[in-house]
């Protein structure tokens, strides 16, 4: 089976400033309960994914294009680029923010707790 991209809008996403456009990858049936999201995710610039935490779950980012700020758990604001890999644990928060010119893009998983 061939699908073509369908963007999905989200605005304020977990409270987060602007908008963030999810191109999904799979449903979260296709997922098979292993998962509610797989995506390619598109940050624009000064837009943000808001500070969450992640119950039940874990999510690793995979940093495609641009340049954003991973907000861990402890805080911390880590400058993050293309090929970098950012790893949220189950029953920890985080956020990610574009504060560039230029859009972020990164692939998102979350992955249900095993």
């Amino acid at each position: 089976m061939v699908r073509h991209e369908e963007p999905v809008r989200k605005e304020n996403l977990r409270g987060g400033e602007g908008h963030v456009v999810l191109y999904p990858i799979l449903s979260p049936e296709e997922l098979m309960g292993h998962g509610t999201m797989y995506a390619r995710v598109v940050i624009p610039p000064h837009c943000s994914i808001g500070w969450h935490q992640h119950v039940g779950n874990t999510e690793p980012y995979y940093i495609l294009k641009g340049e954003g700020v991973f907000v861990d758990d402890d805080k911390s604001r880590i400058v993050v680029h293309a090929g970098d890999i950012c790893t949220i644990q189950c029953g920890q928060w985080h956020s990610m923010e574009n504060n560039s010119e230029e859009d972020l893009e990164m692939i998102a998983l979350v992955i249900a707790e095993g």
